[in-house]
Parts: structure tokens; sequence; C-alpha cells
């Protein structure tokens, strides 16, 4: 790319600038510190670039509309006279610095021909703006400062600058599509609107604050409090499940634990992960904040059943709904009575039809465990969560 000469500029300004002062005054030119030079002619002008900073005017000004600016630069350049005898203080030096200052006047805009070499002109020519070159101020300060070294002598100069240089990284413009021209067709067609694809939503989707009841079972009614709540095609995201509101307004959104989410393999009761969701129309799904919502087993019945074994006094059959899979849920049966748990069972066998999972369970209460005959009350928690039914059996 033409662009990756210009990385080159800052030498290539130098080196112009000095190619303009020797033409035109006839002087030796040397570039570096403004100290004497063993090695160097007398009778000469030594420019010093002492400074580079950034254009803050031209700090966010791309060459292309849309792509990445390129870095401008201000060089700063002092211009110091050497006589024969390489002195600086001298008369004769300060008839040089006239004539170098003389020359740097006729240059207020740098000329890119002719007489430059081709390496020179290749780093500079695609710089959209003239060079031009300004004389500046040059404090004692700023010569006390500049001086310091191994001569550590104060050498009168002259200052000068010039900008703006550009710098611009060799890369691939990022260019894209138009907006509303179809390239799929031959000759490609302008289609207008019916090309954008980016929707405008008035919102950045719901937020939930509030979920009532927090304790819900299979087929109630659930209201989700919060704000956004409105908005189209909302879903409600419980655990792995999603369900449809029924009733929709800015700060409500109401929804039905749907029975058949009890499937016995999708979902088990427990403490889960509560959110809305709003599918745009891209496709993809834009969520609400989640909360934590419980959902609670079913208990329907509990019969007390012959013992198993010797081992055993009873069994105590039980039946519903997300009581829990076995070796994945942790669930157990407590026997209540008088205000207090009298026995906790955790041990059961899963007797549930194979198309109707974690609808029974079977405990065996051991002779280890026995209680006193009586009423009781079995309570049902599965991770958890209580079943809000408590069912009555009698033990002998």
């Amino acid at each position: 790319m033409a662009l990756a000469k210009t990385v080159k500029a800052i030498g290539a300004v130098t080196a112009a600038i000095a190619q303009r002062l020797g033409t035109r005054t006839g002087l030796d030119i040397t570039v570096g510190r403004p100290e004497p030079d063993a090695n160097a002619a007398g009778k000469r002008l030594n420019i010093f670039l002492y400074e580079a900073h950034f254009d803050p005017n031209l700090k966010n000004v791309s060459l292309d509309e849309g792509q990445r600016p390129p870095l401008w630069l201000v060089l700063k350049y002092l211009l110091t006279a050497f006589d024969d005898l390489k002195n600086s203080d001298s008369v004769q030096a300060y008839e040089y610095l006239g004539q170098g200052i003389g020359a740097l006047q006729e240059l207020s805009v740098l000329p890119l021909t002719p007489g430059l070499p081709a390496s020179i002109v290749d780093a500079l020519s695609d710089n959209p703006e003239d060079l031009k070159l300004t004389f500046e101020e040059t404090p004692t300060d700023l010569l006390s400062k500049v001086m310091q070294g191994a001569d550590e002598k104060y050498r009168l100069s002259v200052g000068f600058q010039v900008r703006p240089v550009m710098i611009a990284a060799a890369e691939l413009p990022t260019y894209s599509l138009l907006v509303g021209v179809d390239y799929t067709t031959t000759p490609v067609t302008k289609i207008g609107e019916q090309g954008i694809h980016i929707p405008v939503l008035p919102s950045l989707g719901p937020t939930i604050t509030e979920v009532s009841p927090a304790g819900f079972a299979l087929g109630d009614a659930v209201t989700i409090y919060g704000t956004d709540l409105h908005l189209s095609n909302l879903s409600v995201s419980l655990g792995p499940v999603e369900l449809p509101g029924t009733m929709q307004q800015p700060e409500q959104l109401q929804f039905v634990v749907r029975e058949n989410i009890a499937n016995g393999g999708t979902i088990s009761a427990g403490s889960l992960p509560l959110s809305v969701g709003q599918l745009l129309s891209t496709g993809r799904r834009r969520a609400s904040n989640l909360l934590v919502a419980h959902l609670l087993p079913t208990l329907n019945a509990a019969v007390v059943g012959p013992p198993p074994d010797v081992a055993s006094v009873a069994t105590i059959d039980v039946s519903g709904k997300l009581l829990g899979a076995q070796d994945m849920d942790d669930f157990y049966l407590a026997l209540f009575k008088d205000g207090a748990t009298v026995r906790l069972l955790d041990d059961a066998t899963d007797t549930s039809l194979a198309n109707a999972p974690q609808t029974q369970k079977r405990f065996v209460l051991k002779k280890t465990d026995a209680v006193l005959p009586g009423p009781y009350l079995v309570l049902y928690r599965v991770n958890g969560q209580q079943a809000q039914q408590g069912i009555g059996i009698t033990l002998t």
C-alpha cells in the first residue's frame, strides 16, 4: 500500500529541509544535536529535531470517512550555525544563521519538487495537507534545556516547526455493504428500507423485582412484578422450561405453571432460576435479570401397607407429581404429630409407572424406626421444597 511509506515521513521531512537549506544557502547542512563535530566541516548549518507532538486540531481527522484516522504530527526543530572554526557565537556564525533563517522564510510551504530524491517524495507525497513551516519563539530556558549534554554550551539558535506530518498504518480499510441495496441480484437492486434489519427498541428489555407467590405448585397462577412487562413476545423461563404469559401489564406479568412440564425428566421440584425473556425480530432472545422461584412437589395420596419383610413394620406408598428423581434429587417423607416431626424416612423405592416418572414412591418403616401406633400427618419435601398437601395416615 502507498500509505505504508508514510512511516518514513519524519526522516523525509528532516532530509527535505536539509536539502532545501543546502541548495539555497550553499552551506553544509548537518542533522543532530547542535555540538561541534570533528568530522564535520566548518561553515555549516545544523538542524536538530528536539520535539514531536500530535496535532490536536487533526487528532480525529480521517483520510476516509469511517476509517481509523492516521497520526498527525508537529515536528519542532532548532537551527544553529557554525563558522569556519566550528564556533556558534561569532559574527560569521550569526551571518550564516541569518542566511538559514532567510532560506526557511522562503519555505513557508515545503515543496516536494523539484530536486528532492524519490525516497523523500514517496514518503511525503500522500500527505493530503501542504507541509507548512513556521517560526517559533526560542526563549533562553528552552535553549538551556536542549543544549544540555557533553558540550553543555549555550548556542544561539532559532526554532521552527513543520506541520502536519502524516503517518498512516499499512492496513486494509474496513468497508461494508451499503444499506438498502440487494447485492444478491444481478445487477444489484435498490430495495430501500427493506434492507434495514436493525430493530430499534424503545426499551432495554424487562426487569423483574418480585415473584408472587414465591413458592408454587403445578397448575398455580404466578404473578411477576417489574418494569416493561407489557412488551411483545415475552415468555417466562422457569429453570429449563419456557412458559407463555397469560396476562400482561406494564408492571405485571402472569403465567400458569402448566401440568405438562411434569414429565419426569425435564424439571424437578426445588429452587429454580426464573427470568422473563423477549424474542427479538432477529431471532435472538433478550433476558431479564434472574430471581429465585420455588417449585413445590404435589402430594395426592399416602397409603399404609403391610411390611415387606420381618425387619419392617409397614410400608407407606405416596403418589403425586414431581416427587423426585432417583439418584438425582434429595427427597424424604416426614411423620408429623403434635407439632413435631416424629420420624424422617429418606430410603424410598420408585414405584412409578414407566410412562409417569416421579409420581409414586414407597417408603419402608423399619422396626428400628418404629413409632407408636396412632394417627400421623405425612409431609413430603423435594430438594428443600415442601408439598402444600399433608396426608393423614394411621399406623397400627
